[in-house]
């Protein structure tokens, strides 16, 4: 397919640490564009309980092996203005929730009054994961018998890397 008729999305977060629901996300972003870029970004205002390296890490280990799938780090730019940058005409979001819906509306808004040729696309996860999110599995390790109830939620790398700080995030 030529670039200029490849449909390339960003999907970005602080995938601190990733989850199964961020790997879903990934999954069906690779069954709908051409070239899917996951990027972590970071927001100066938030402490991670993993290092970007590390995040990155795990990401490469999780993901689906596929050569349409980047995965990267930006920092220090809006999102809208690094998918610009990586030529793309989509961004990816998922909505697990009436609060995200707000938020993400908001920024929908916001990023079409930056770009507004970039789309943003949004996904909602299948009920099973539907309220799973990278704070939560860190409130949920740590208690006697967290690693049979987090092991559900993540995947093997994550759930190895976890268990290697001893359940603390």
């Amino acid at each position: 397919m030529l670039a200029s008729t490849m449909r390339t999305a960003v999907y970005a977060g602080s995938f601190d640490p990733p989850t199964n629901g961020h790997l879903w996300m990934i999954q069906r972003g690779l069954e709908l564009f051409d070239r899917l870029i996951v990027a972590i970004g970071s927001n100066p205002s938030k402490s991670y309980s993993f290092p970007v390296e590390q995040r990155l890490e795990l990401l490469r280990e999780s993901a689906p092996k596929d050569d349409r799938l980047t995965i990267a780090h930006f920092d220090n730019r809006y999102l809208v203005d690094y998918a610009k940058k990586m030529s793309a005409d989509y961004i990816l979001r998922g909505i697990r929730s009436p609060h995200d819906y707000e938020y993400e509306r908001v920024m929908r808004h916001i990023n079409s009054d930056m770009a507004p040729e970039i789309t943003t696309v949004f996904l909602m996860p299948p009920r099973d994961i539907a309220e799973l999110s990278s704070s939560m599995i860190k409130s949920l390790t740590g208690p006697e018998g967290w690693e049979e109830t987090v092991s559900r939620y993540v995947p093997p790398a994550v759930f190895k890397a976890l268990s290697g700080r001893g359940g603390s995030c």
